[in-house]
């Protein structure tokens, strides 16, 4: 019988690690990447400086540090195939949030349609940054609808895009990247300059996987015509290079309106319409949005570990 290839390995690993992911979740304690957050956020207290270069600095330790502990252990434990499938199942499980994802949408909801607009608002911070105090119904339904359709780009397509491209390295620098943009890559008075390279860096990471989403999305949607059309035009309209793809295709696939005023707090923002000729959202969207991840991360896994034992093969044959 002939032993794994190092592609067939990271595969069968990939594939491992997104079962674990839907069938468990996210730990309530003791998380990879809590830990990593934890330590990042003792680094920053050491070198927060109202910068940039101080910002870049901290950026670049944080995720060079994972990318070469990755690196590292990549070569040491995936020396023997079963060593590389056990390294990429624990890494696409650390790395992915699918499930936990859908699982908080879903509690939000079953509040909304209990009439417990309390219990709604008080889980919402789980979800989004928003500040939830004022929002209604009908208002935090299109806030879980916009973060269900952001995060399954975040937590589950891009880490898997990087995967294929990089292998277990590639997933775990992913998350790292993801992980510093929502900690500091945010436009407060203290992040602004200090968050510059983590917000920049999660951009230029995210864009492969983001446009990924948004055909993966139209591919699963009831209606892909619709969702192609408001993706197409306007998924470019969002401040962000990113997550208006992910979103618009989700406006079209699930039917729906999204975008306009957001409120986090510290500050309000206007966001472009996504969808404007579509209905507003409802609670019973939140499932529609959710069923819809949960089929684009599917159709992100057997598309990523296609691609990386294709890129392989043609990295081989080019090498040869």
């Amino acid at each position: 019988m002939r032993p794994l290839t190092r592609a067939a390995a990271f595969a069968l690993g990939a594939v491992a690690g997104y079962a674990v992911d839907a069938r468990f979740a996210d730990p309530r304690r003791g998380h990879p990447v809590a830990l990593f957050g934890n330590a990042a956020t003792r680094l920053e207290r050491r070198l927060w400086r109202d910068d940039r270069t101080a910002g870049t600095a901290y950026t670049a330790l944080c995720v060079g540090t994972v990318a070469a502990g990755a690196l590292a252990l990549d070569r040491t434990v995936g020396r023997r195939p079963l060593g590389r499938a056990a390294l990429a199942a624990a890494a696409t499980w650390t790395v992915l949030g699918g499930t936990s994802l859908t699982r908080e949408a879903r509690t939000i909801g079953r509040s909304l349609a209990a009439g417990d607009l309390t219990a709604a608002r008080e889980r919402l911070p789980h979800l989004c940054g928003r500040d939830p105090s004022a929002l209604d119904g009908q208002q935090i339904a299109r806030a879980v609808v916009e973060s269900v359709a952001e995060n399954t780009a975040d937590a589950v397509v891009n880490a898997l895009t990087w995967g294929a491209l990089a292998g277990t390295p590639g997933l775990l620098a992913f998350r790292a990247v993801n992980t510093l943009d929502a900690m500091v890559g945010h436009r407060s008075p203290r992040y602004a300059r200090f968050g510059w390279a983590s917000a920049r860096l999660d951009d230029v990471a995210g864009w492969p996987g983001a446009r990924l989403t948004a055909l993966l999305t139209v591919a699963a949607a009831p209606e892909p015509r619709t969702a192609w059309r408001v993706w197409r035009r306007d998924g470019s309209a969002h401040p962000s290079p990113n997550a208006g793809q992910a979103e618009s295709a989700f406006a079209g696939a699930v039917g729906v309106r999204l975008g306009g005023t957001l409120d986090y707090g510290h500050r309000v923002e206007h966001r472009p319409v996504l969808g404007a000729e579509l209905r507003p959202v409802t609670v019973d969207d939140i499932e529609r949005a959710c069923t819809l991840s949960r089929r684009v991360g599917a159709l992100a896994l057997g598309t990523t570990v296609a691609g990386h034992v294709l890129l392989r093969l043609l990295m081989k044959r080019g090498g040869a």
